[in-house]
């Protein structure tokens, strides 16, 4: 058995398949830039990476902890395919045995009772495992199973908080052991990682054991010891940082874990939780579920499963009688049907899975990967500074031309002693490291993550939730959206308002007394039975519950007006096969057989499509009538009318089937249910209203740049009503710009014209999914940035092809979920352009940040390379560097990464996957402040003492006071541009701030710090109080930053890119 376990694995494991997507081949074979990676969603393991090994990183850990963690996610593939290799293994040992077992007969099974129940979870996982077909027999089948689990296969459980209490302590609850997430411990440590920060604590270290040694411990530990406090600080702050980042993700992904399903209990259709099934519960299962517990077949009609995510075999499993086992985790691909749980949580081989690769692997985002690279370009110069800094320092100082603060001599041959040699050394050395710590901007990657979690966990509240981290900044890049009609862009509250029947309309529609009593019975048998909705009628009176689609619930809610009785309609005859409905052949049909042994085949679907099919109607009085061109044409002129005012028509009909129907139930699987000759019942009407607002939100999308296309299964009528009505259609739309077309007409056109018809296409009536994957393949061929909208299971490969699948929340199926990148919990399209808003801001935020960082990089690089070259000395210490990039890595990007959406972020065109990083604009603004900052302290670290009048003072104190006023003035310079990279190309810096109510929590604590440590922290920071005058000098120096950013934005920009101009001119 293990033989063949590991047999069957290895070969699973070799025909793993490339990761190559239908219709645009994915293969990264780019040898280019390798941060220039427009969509992580499709790129390659190896590309990925290329990225990872080209990035300059000082603490890896921390610099890649919200990315891939490709060894994890190996290790999960790994696992995934030994417990696949399990179920392999477990159903060729079951083709060997059944001949065996056939021969001995079957086996007496030990009954092992569990509490109050006759049958034990070890009997129960033991049979759904290996599928036991035999020990299922044994038990008296389904029917003998469910009685064992004290359950009623047609009304469930009871339900009651006792009865759930005790089948949760039987057997256990539809939950597995999650791996703890990472503790603050584990962020502190990683935090530690940071070479840089490494060595300036040696460093620390090393200046407190000397500085001790030489002016004695009162005294001779404040150099060591403050950037050692500094250094524990930065880290600190920085583990508490990524500490709530991380907890936001933990809540976020519970949140993607929890299924919602429906379940019969006390004979009535109730939604709970996945983690609130338990065994014994009845599971309705349709199309595009998942199978949510291990557990059997009740009843199921042309029920298919897709147990790939379990055997890693693509073949799609029909369940009947013969085999009635269901795994946990599997979906179901076609027909419906209804389960019996016998296993959940970790006593099924899902619950295994998840309980042994429940850890998240990350993802990666295309900003982050482009963020690395703009971080490797800065660190790479920063490092090249620093050892310039590092060598022009210890060169000057080892050759005497370094003074004291007292204008003494530092280094003499000879003279000087070891440890003061080695002493000034060291600072030297803790200056140039603190250069690369400040100068390698590690958070910068990291910002991406903290803005897109502060934005997933807004999105939650504007009823978005966020499934792949790079969704949410390609949201703000979308360029085009489409949407389903049904749901997205109306209410999905449908009601029957026409209804034409028995050659006639019906007025009012719920009229049962206009139609003949054979028309009426044939109506409501094909009403109930070709249903997967149901009705429930409360014992003691109330109202009647519906449950289903909505389309099946406003035809339901019609035959209830027709005097239906939906539970004596449904036992009056039995069901012997269903069609599923079908988004290609837009109709579904089932085939009864009544108790005279007549058997009656029913179908629903679109009316057009329907119609076409039908040669006889019913009419007033009883008779069969042929359907005529005149009949014909009359039915057609009426679903003509109803789709212009924008009604889903939709028509049932029916057929006598006179030829003997086979008992056996693989040849019932197989018939094809015929669709010819047959007999019109009645075509309906569905009203479907728009959603308010929503025309205001289609509008918002136009003004942004973002062509909103409709693409419905509905007819072209009711698609151009609805288009026209919500905004994307307008009267005065001029053909040749928006174009209107049939599915069908689309798919067949070829492919270069496809692509060029794509781009205009406003509205696409009578579409496929498959025509929808087409139309995202062509746009996206045409550069456009895609996001479509998707509930069905068959429109799962165009959400996963699209940049942006959003599945819907309601009426999605848990395959159109998992293929999604965002789900839209409340289906509303209103919903969708607040994702795009949210989208936009993300990339803004990040925007604004690097701003805001590389003006203090250049800044300060700037004035302690010239300082240290010209003087020899630096103005701004370890210490003081590493507050400032506290300020700028942590503080800053808090403040900044929380900025709400504006409406101004709606008035711009969405920003391009290959657009730069680094606009002109933000180019303009960054260096007018850096290259002000550096000028102005610049010169007050050379003339300084002058201009202060400091003349008079003893030399140690003039330096102190110039440097300390340099230091304060450095940071208020910061401080105040933090308000001007809150807008980078608007003049009113101050629009919407008292909103960011954390921006202003973030300033004011940098103020009260920063007096605090001129002030009162001087031993730690090496600084000296400054009197009320350099206060003012000092404010003013930052404040001027207001008006010159103010002025700077008068500054016309060149359209095209610097980097594109750099590009030619290197050529």
């Amino acid at each position: 058995m293990a033989f063949l376990s590991r047999g069957i694995e290895l070969r699973m494991m070799d025909r793993r398949p490339p990761d190559i997507e239908a219709g645009i081949d994915r293969s990264d074979h780019d040898d280019g830039d390798p941060f220039d990676i427009t969509s992580t969603k499709h790129s390659s393991i190896d590309r990925l990476r290329r990225w990872r090994k080209a990035a300059l990183v000082l603490n890896a850990s921390r610099r890649f902890r919200y990315t891939l963690d490709l060894k994890k996610d190996e290790m999960k593939q790994q696992t995934l395919w030994m417990i696949r290799a399990h179920a392999q293994a477990v159903k060729a040992a079951l083709f060997f045995q059944e001949p065996g077992q056939q021969l001995k007969g079957p086996t007496e099974l030990p009954s092992v009772p569990n509490g109050e129940f006759p049958i034990g979870q070890e009997q129960l996982y033991s049979m759904t495992r290996d599928h036991n077909i035999n020990a299922l027999e044994q038990y008296g089948g389904v029917k003998g199973l469910s009685d064992l689990l004290k359950a009623n296969s047609d009304k469930g459980i009871s339900g009651d908080n006792a009865d759930l209490l005790e089948r949760r302590n039987a057997f256990g609850s539809n939950t597995f052991p999650q791996k703890k997430g990472r503790s603050f411990w584990m962020f502190l440590w990683e935090a530690w990682q940071d070479l840089t920060l490494i060595i300036l604590m040696l460093a620390a270290v090393a200046s407190w054991a000397l500085g001790i040694k030489t002016e004695g411990i009162k005294e001779g530990w404040y150099d060591g010891g403050s950037i050692a406090f500094a250094v524990i600080l930065v880290i600190v702050v920085t583990a508490i940082s990524d500490y709530r980042q991380s907890l936001q993700f933990q809540n976020l992904n519970d949140e993607k874990r929890n299924i919602h399903l429906e379940v019969i209990r006390g004979g009535r259709r109730v939604e709970v939780s996945i983690y609130d099934l338990v065994v014994g519960d009845v599971v309705p299962l349709n199309n595009g579920d998942q199978v949510p517990a291990d557990g059997v077949v009740i009843s199921g009609h042309s029920l298919a499963i897709d147990e790939s995510s379990m055997t890693g075999e693509s073949k799609i499993v029909h369940k009947d009688s013969k085999n009635p086992f269901l795994m946990s985790g599997c979906k179901v691909a076609d027909g419906s049907g209804t389960m019996l749980v016998t296993g959940v949580g970790i006593n099924t081989e899902w619950g295994l899975l998840m309980a042994s690769i429940s850890e998240d692997t990350g993802e990666e985002t295309p900003l982050q990967v482009r963020l690395n690279g703009v971080a490797t370009f800065i660190g790479t110069v920063g490092l090249a500074v620093a050892f310039i800094v590092l060598v022009v320092l210890l060169a000057r100082f080892f050759t005497g031309h370094t003074k004291n603060p007292d204008g003494s001599v530092s280094f003499t041959p000879d003279k000087t002693k070891v440890g003061d040699a080695v002493d000034g050394a060291i600072k030297i050395l803790t200056v140039a490291v603190t250069i690369v710590v400040v100068a390698v901007p590690e958070g910068l990657p990291l910002v991406v993550t903290l803005t897109c979690a502060y934005s997933m966990r807004k999105m939650m509240a504007d009823k978005a939730l966020v499934r792949r981290l790079s969704a949410c900044e390609t949201m703000g890049s979308a360029t085009t959206i489409c949407s389903d009609k049904t749901g997205t862009i109306t209410l999905n509250q449908m009601t029957v308002v026409d209804a034409y029947a028995g050659g006639k309309k019906i007025d009012p529609p719920g009229s049962n007394s206009q139609l003949s009593p054979m028309l009426s019975s044939l109506l409501i048998e094909g009403i109930a039975q070709n249903s997967n909705g149901s009705v429930f009628v409360p014992a003691g009176g109330g109202d009647v519950e519906l449950s289903g689609s909505p389309t099946e619930k406003a035809i339901l809610n019609w035959g209830i007006q027709l005097g239906m009785n939906f539970e004596a309609a449904r036992s009056d005859s039995s069901i012997i096969c269903v069609f599923p409905f079908n988004s290609e052949k837009k109709r579904g049909g089932v085939a009864v057989k009544l108790p005279n042994s007549e058997v009656h085949i029913h179908w629903k679907g679109a009316a057009e499509i329907v119609l076409a099919s039908c040669t006889n109607y019913i009419d007033t009085n009883n008779q069969l009538v042929a359907m005529d061109e005149d009949k014909a044409k009359y039915f057609k002129n009426a679903i003509d009318d109803m789709a212009t005012r924008s009604f889903r028509c939709v028509a049932i009909a029916y057929r006598l089937y006179k030829e003997k129907v086979s008992d056996n139930e693989e040849e019932l699987s197989q018939w094809v249910l015929p669709d010819n000759d047959l007999v019109l019942l009645a075509i309906v009407g569905i009203k479907d209203p728009c959603r308010p607002g929503v025309k205001d939100a289609v509008q918002m999308c136009q003004i942004a740049g973002v062509k909103v296309r409709m693409v419905t299964g509905d007819n072209i009528q009711t698609a151009r009503a609805i288009a026209l009505e919500c905004g994307i259609l307008t009267l005065e739309a001029d053909a040749s710009e928006s174009i209107i077309i049939e599915g069908k007409a689309f798919r067949e056109l070829p492919d270069s014209e496809r692509e060029e018809i794509a781009e205009k296409i406003s509205v696409m009536g009578r579409s496929s999914p498959n025509d929808k994957l087409l139309l995202v393949q062509a746009l996206r061929k045409r550069g456009h940035v895609v996001a479509v909208t998707g509930d069905g299971t068959n429109d799962a490969p165009a959400l996963h092809e699209a940049d942006i699948g959003l599945a819907m929340g309601i009426q999605g199926t848990e395959v159109a979920k998992e293929s999604s990148d965002i789900i839209i919990l409340d289906d509303n399209f209103a919903s969708v352009v607040k994702v795009v808003r949210w989208g936009r801001s993300v990339y803004a935020n990040i925007q604004k940040f690097i701003q805001f960082q590389l003006t203090v990089n250049v800044a300060a690089l700037i004035i302690i390379f010239l300082a240290a070259v010209s003087s020899g000395d630096v103005p701004l210490n370890a210490v003081q560097l590493l507050w400032v990039n506290l300020i700028m890595d942590t503080l800053g990007a808090l403040a900044l990464a929380t900025e709400p959406p504006t409406d101004h972020h709606m008035q711009r065109p969405p920003v391009g996957g290959r657009e730069p990083l680094i606009t002109n604009i933000m180019w303009r603004n960054l260096l007018i402040q850096a290259i002000y900052q550096s000028s102005v302290l610049l010169v007050l670290n050379f003339y300084g003492k002058s201009l202060l009048n400091l003349e008079q003072d003893t030399t140690d104190h003039t330096n102190k006071v110039k440097n300390t006023l340099i230091f304060n003035s450095f940071v208020l310079c910061q401080i105040f541009n933090e308000f001007n990279a809150r807008k980078p190309d608007e003049k009113n810096i101050f629009a919407g701030i008292t909103k960011n109510h954390l921006f202003m929590g973030i300033v004011a604590l940098t103020v009260v710090l920063q007096i605090l440590i001129i002030e009162f922290l001087g031993k730690f920071a090496s600084t000296v109080r400054l009197n009320w005058k350099q206060w003012i000098i000092s404010v003013v120096i930052g404040f001027i930053g207001w008006p010159l950013a103010f002025v700077g934005k008068f500054i016309p920009v060149p359209t095209i890119p610097l980097s594109s101009i750099f590009k030619r001119l290197s050529l």
